[in-house]
């Protein structure tokens, strides 16, 4: 059957841009989806999607125009009620007529007529009677039809519209349609014929439009499926292609920072990039200025404005600092730019007018001065106000600090966990929340408060999302595991815990942001003491003890994190299951299983641990007790001998920290212990023995794992 490429667009108004790289993905992928499932695709089908502002659409190479026949096999009814004495019954007879086979009853047992049969099957409980038939692929029109619906049904829409279609049948009057924004045009062309299928009330054709201002004509007529993209481009001035368009604005804006000089560059941030690659059809990328009295504004405040509020580019110097000049995509490209960037430099005069008159404004009042606003501002409704959660980080940031410094350390802790909130009272953050903790830091240091306490209220939020830098300083970590813990405590006690994909208080990133702190600043803290803490700092009653439950969400955590890092879940589990209470000890124990798992005798080692586990289990209360005086067999004595001698060398290779060294110390084991389950009845009739020997496993036991659960890691 020949093939030939298929292209459907849908043309609709101006689509939203933070989510128009989805939907155009999951336009595509859909349709494609379905209508390889319709058979009408080939096995080296090739996708291609297409999104602009304007239009969703997919080119797909070597598409049939009916899909290919299927054999199908249904089940119709179990042979004890189809059949009587070797005759089909009634039953049976009216089941095939309504299939439309009903002659096949009367050709029973050998019912066989073309490509339709009837044969005896079991369905794994009972033999059954089953029709054989060959389902004939549907056509192109049909088939993409079916799977337009689907595609759309499918899409990951934000918000749906409602518009009215005037309708096209003889009776005048108007449907109702529902779709993210209205369409106006359908394309569907395989080849070069036009597929007429509908859809939002559109019937397709082989026309769409280019860009509003600056096509060459109004409608852009597509001669075939693979002419879309370049008459696109020459015709309608629409670059189709969400990454040729994207690409292309990346080109543009690193050629114009060249042009600047001095080692210009413009910010980084993708998200940015795919939203203004969302809002352009044709990009043009201008350069435009800022009057130099704006650089005295933090820069992240004019950053976040330009970005935010304009979707424009700053321009960073060599030095990564702020420039008074930014970058503009515009959707137009005259001859004469002038007017375009005196516009968006009017446009961007305000704003930036705005961060000043905030930043001096709140200036004027020292975050001390603030700190009693805190009480009048609500935190939660079953935790109280911002003041009294800020007496609640205060007293855990002591008892952390207290732990990992001197009387200094606990007094700058304090002054940066009693001001940290305080900037939530400003007029800039008030207009952008995003930079809570970054203005406190600036706000700190025009109060004279110092590097140390200003970086630990900018850094306090830190990790703010996963690969985000940690806070700088010991009085930063502090404040910031104070800060997440109440957060996890006060969020834990009163229930609201995070459930499937909902965590709406973030304690995910909380509980990671803990971990992380713990592990990579190499922290000898006790994870349990940190929780208990923090639940010690909620007054009795307002919050309920849920300590355990929060340690296992916080290993669950850990768990998951460092098998993202690429450790084996068995190398994991084995950690794991010691519940570990000095996270930072933890990176230490799964290098020395990793480099134990490696040794010849680990495989034997971990499969006695395992069979030791069970025999302890059921013995259940056993002491790691051995009398010399009842170890018979000559295989006791030996693995009692090795353990004497080993385990005090182990023990004290795991006491200095070198868990490597222990676990291999400890594989010198292997041979006595092999030997002992040779050898040696483990529950022997007389109590004395099975004690003792059940004693010496439990000795083994304990001085094997130490490091790890080494029964995890047998197969």
């Amino acid at each position: 059957m020949t093939t030939q490429n298929l292209l459907v667009e849908l043309f609709v108004e101006e689509l939203p841009p933070k989510a128009l790289k989805k939907l155009g993905d999951a336009f595509a992928g859909v349709l494609f989806e379905e209508l390889k499932l319709r058979g009408l695709t080939s096995d080296n089908s090739v996708l291609t999607s297409f999104a602009s502002p304007r239009r969703l659409a997919a080119h797909i190479t070597n598409v049939r125009e009916r899909g290919a026949d299927k054999e199908v096999v249904e089940k119709l009814m179990p042979l004890a009620i189809a059949i009587k004495d070797g005759k089909p019954t009634e039953a049976f007879r009216k089941r095939l007529a309504k299939e439309g086979r009903g002659h096949l009853a009367d050709l029973w047992p050998n019912a066989v007529d073309g490509s339709d049969s009837l044969l005896v099957q079991n369905d794994g409980k009972t033999d059954a009677v089953y029709m054989r038939g060959l389902a004939v692929g549907g056509s192109l029109q049909v088939g993409l039809e079916a799977a337009l619906a689907e595609s759309i049904a499918k899409l990951p829409i934000p918000k749906v519209m409602s518009y009215q279609l005037e309708t096209d049948c003889e009776l005048p009057g108007w449907s109702s349609v529902n779709f993210v924004r209205p369409a106006h045009g359908l394309v569907a062309l395989h080849g070069s014929t036009v597929v007429p299928v509908k859809a939002l009330g559109l019937t397709a054709g082989n026309s769409t439009r280019g860009h509003r201002f600056e096509a060459k004509s109004e409608v852009v007529v597509l001669k075939d499926a693979d002419s879309y993209a370049s008459a696109l481009l020459n015709e309608g001035a629409v670059i189709a292609s969400f990454a040729e368009r994207k690409a292309e604005i990346a080109r543009q804006l690193a050629a114009a920072a060249a042009k600047v000089g001095g080692g210009a560059r413009p910010i980084e941030d993708d998200a940015l990039l795919d939203e203004v690659t969302a809002l352009v059809e044709r990009p043009n990328v201008l350069v435009c200025q800022f009057e130099q009295e704006f650089l005295g504004v933090p820069q992240e405040c004019l950053i976040l404005t330009m970005k935010a509020n304009q979707k424009y580019f700053p321009l960073l110097d060599a030095a990564g600092k702020l420039t008074n000049k930014f970058l503009v995509v515009s959707n137009i490209s005259p001859t004469d730019a002038s007017a375009v960037i005196g516009g968006n430099e009017r446009v961007v005069r305000p704003r930036l007018a705005d961060a000043k008159f905030f930043f001096d404004q709140d200036r004027k009042k020292t975050l001390e001065s603030r700190v009693e606003g805190l009480g009048k501002v609500v935190y939660h409704n079953k935790l109280g106000t911002q003041g009294e959660r800020v007496e609640r980080v205060r007293a855990i940031a002591k008892a952390i600090a207290q732990q990992l410094g001197d009387t200094k350390l606990v007094a700058t802790a304090d002054t940066a966990a009693r001001l940290a909130k305080t900037d939530l009272l400003t007029d800039m953050v008030g207009e952008f929340p995003e930079l809570q903790g970054i203005m406190g830091g600036y706000y700190a240091r025009h109060d004279g408060l110092g590097e140390e306490v200003a970086n630990a209220i900018e850094d306090h939020y830190k990790p703010r999302f996963a690969g985000d830098e940690l806070p700088r300083n010991t009085t930063g970590l502090v404040v910031a595991l104070a800060d997440k813990l109440e957060t996890l405590v006060g969020m834990f006690g009163i229930g609201n815990l995070p459930t499937g994909d909902k965590d709406p208080f973030a304690l995910r990133r909380h509980a990671l942001g803990v971990i992380r702190i713990l592990v990579e600043r190499d922290l000898e803290v006790s994870l349990f003491g940190l929780i208990g803490a923090a639940f010690a700092a909620f007054p009795k009653g307002l919050i309920g003890q849920a300590n355990t439950d929060l340690l296992i969400f916080m290993l669950d955590r850990f768990a998951g994190l460092l098998r993202e890092e690429g450790f084996t879940p068995q190398e994991v589990d084995a950690v794991m299951a010691l519940n570990p209470v000095r996270l930072n000890l933890v990176p230490r124990q799964l290098a020395a299983v990793r480099a134990f798992a490696a040794l010849p005798e680990a495989a034997a080692l971990a499969a006695a641990n395992k069979r030791i586990s069970n025999i302890l289990k059921k013995a259940q209360e056993v002491d790691a007790h051995v009398s010399e005086v009842l170890l018979k067999e000559t295989a006791e004595k030996n693995l009692y001998a090795a353990l004497k001698n080993v385990v005090p060398q182990a023990n004290a290779q795991f006491e200095a920290g070198d868990y490597t060294a222990s676990l291999k110390t400890l594989a010198a084991l292997r041979a006595p212990v092999d030997a002992f389950f040779d050898d040696v009845m483990v529950n022997a009739e007389e109590l004395d023995l099975r004690l003792n020997r059940q004693g010496l496993l439990k000795s083994l036991h304990d001085a094997m794992n130490r490091v790890a659960d080494l029964s995890r890691l047998a197969t």
